[in-house]
């Protein structure tokens, strides 16, 4: 079982982690991995802006770009709408990418074109259009573009704008917010997943969303009720939180698909993949952003049934939320966002074996698969797909910034050469058909600039998160963890309350993985924390394929083995 101590806000806790390991490099060896850090980071640059010029250029005002045709669509309506269904006939796009890169031209220091953008969207943005939106989409990457490039922009700080900046994305957000509202109306306060952007809820609408879709609306609206101080959007959001997790089955899982109006689940299967993993991401960090309690207990619990539940050696199958019967075993893409959300906890080991099954598939395809089927080993027949996605970078991210093992650097490059090599055309960055034979499609999705560019940018170059701690949105947009946004700021997240460990002496080998590294930390209150790097396994009795299943037993800081019956237990010494 994991305690609240061992939560502490990324960039606190492995700061301290990173700092240790940085000292048991030479400083030739140093030198080296800073210039090839240099040189990724200008590739990734070259990429965002291969990306961006060309929406600019062929796509904008509209929402995406067709990098193949070099024309554009009108997208934000169909996000979530598989079936095409109910599409606006006078709607013109809302400058969709424009709006998801707003933080990642900051991350990059081009506060020019920042500048220009914000101007543009506040002059010429509006959301009074007779379009229906999915609100999950719409608030993840709209409102969350909205208000984290808006707390951006009024950070005196950081000086972007050479002019003043008078709050003009914030009223884009809270005019949006405001049209979320009524989505909210329903008997369980459960939101509908589609609601038009002028006229409400649509008659005969219909009752289905995802656990996702009402469950992953905490860190906007909350962060839009913190800045206007207007208590409808976070309570709204909150609300329909609490009823979901009312919800949860006497194993304290959560199935994928539910009625708003009935409160009935109508999927029972569930899993850390689409339809409900941005669920668990979203308590965690509600709890690292507003410091309630009972969003730390309510994840806490969360990751324990999913750590009992789901997860087979490295791999997460899916399973029956009333009974924890498997019931598909299968890897989809968006799971690879789950190592990076262990390492917000601590969890690195089992952060590093499945991150490591993932680059694994990564690399035998070329690109990430959107489904592949763990029983029969090959791809789903109809899902061979990699729209650009972020979450496996992403991950990467996290782990690099708990270990600073240069191995992830390398993963990173193999990534970024990998969407050069198979997904980059003249007309910008083009999503995979088909992983088998690199097919192509016409379709430049706004989060592989907002996400996918972003993490990988922040692999090479982490300046950007050195001088304050941020949490990032499931979308990848960027919001500041304030003292003010907290009832009672936990202890462990305030960084006057830390201190620096003792460098040890250097060790032959640099990477943080293979020395087993065991610092300890203790606050000045005399409270002793262990350190994210030995973490047990949540599961004395796991059951398990090696050793490395087994993690790492937090006491003598020697690695456990896998026993020939198959559980964690026997100790290595």
């Amino acid at each position: 079982m994991f305690h609240r101590d061992h939560s502490p806000c990324l960039f606190l806790l492995l700061f301290l982690l990173s700092t240790f390991c940085i000292s048991s490099i030479s400083h030739s060896q140093q030198s080296t991995w800073a210039s090839k850090k240099m040189r990724m980071r200008e590739k990734v640059r070259t990429m965002f802006y291969h990306a961006y010029d060309n929406y600019m250029t062929y796509a904008f005002p509209h929402d995406e770009l067709k990098p193949l045709s070099k024309t554009y669509t009108d997208s934000l309506s169909e996000l979530g709408n598989l079936k095409l269904e109910h599409l606006p006939q006078d709607y013109n796009g809302s400058a969709l990418t424009l709006i998801e890169s707003l933080s990642s031209l900051v991350i990059m220091g081009n506060n020019t074109e920042f500048e220009k953008a914000v101007l543009w969207l506040s002059e010429n943005l509006k959301f009074d259009v007779d379009a229906r939106i999915n609100l999950f989409e719409c608030n993840i990457r709209v409102l969350g573009g909205l208000v984290s490039a808006h707390l951006l922009a009024s950070d005196s700080s950081k000086k972007l704008f050479q002019g003043t900046y008078n709050n003009q994305l914030l009223f884009l957000a809270e005019d949006l917010g405001k049209r979320f509202l009524p989505a909210f109306d329903t008997p369980t306060g459960l939101p509908y997943a589609w609601i038009n952007l002028k006229y409400g809820v649509m008659e005969n609408e219909t009752t289905e969303t995802s656990t996702s879709g009402c469950g992953s609306l905490i860190l906007e609206m909350g962060a839009l009720s913190k800045v206007t101080g207007d208590p409808r959007y976070e309570s709204a959001a909150l609300r329909a939180l609490r009823k979901l997790w009312s919800m949860q089955s006497s194993l304290r899982l959560f199935g994928t698909t539910l009625d708003v109006e009935t409160g009935e689940w109508i999927e029972f299967s569930s899993g850390i993949g689409a339809g409900v993993d941005s669920f668990y991401e979203y308590l965690l960090k509600a709890h690292i952003l507003f410091g309630k309690e009972d969003f730390w207990r309510m994840f806490n619990s969360a990751y324990v049934a999913v750590q009992k539940y789901f997860r087979h050696g490295p791999w997460y199958h899916e399973a029956d939320m009333r009974t924890g019967k498997a019931t598909y075993w299968q890897l989809t893409s968006l799971q690879a966002f789950w190592p990076g959300l262990q390492v917000l906890i601590g969890d690195i080991t089992a952060a590093n074996s499945s991150h490591r099954e993932f680059f694994h598939v990564w690399k035998r395809f070329g690109v990430l698969p959107e489904r592949y089927l763990l029983d029969h080993r090959m791809i789903h027949p109809t899902e061979k797909y990699y729209p650009l996605r972020p979450e496996l970078a992403e991950s990467t991210f996290y782990l690099y910034q708990a270990t600073k093992d240069p191995w992830y650097i390398e993963v990173g490059e193999t990534i970024v050469n990998s969407l050069n090599l198979y997904t980059k055309v003249e007309g910008g960055f083009a999503s995979v058909k088909d992983v088998t034979t690199m097919q192509l499609e016409d379709h430049q999705h706004s989060f592989f600039l907002a996400e996918t560019c972003k993490y990988l940018y922040l692999l090479f170059d982490d300046s950007f998160v050195h001088e304050t701690n941020y949490v990032f949105t499931t979308e990848g947009h960027p919001l500041p963890v304030l003292n003010a946004w907290h009832e009672k700021l936990p202890e462990t997240y305030i960084p006057t309350n830390w201190t620096f460990m003792k460098r040890q002496p250097a060790a032959s080998r640099i990477s943080s993985m293979s020395l087993q590294v065991c610092p300890a930390i203790t606050l000045k209150s005399g409270q002793h924390i262990e350190s994210a790097c030995h973490i047990p396994d949540a599961r004395s009795d796991y059951r398990c394929l090696t050793d490395e299943d087994c993690g790492v037993d937090s006491t003598t800081c020697t690695r456990r083995s896998c026993s020939m019956a198959g559980y964690c237990g026997l100790w290595i010494f």
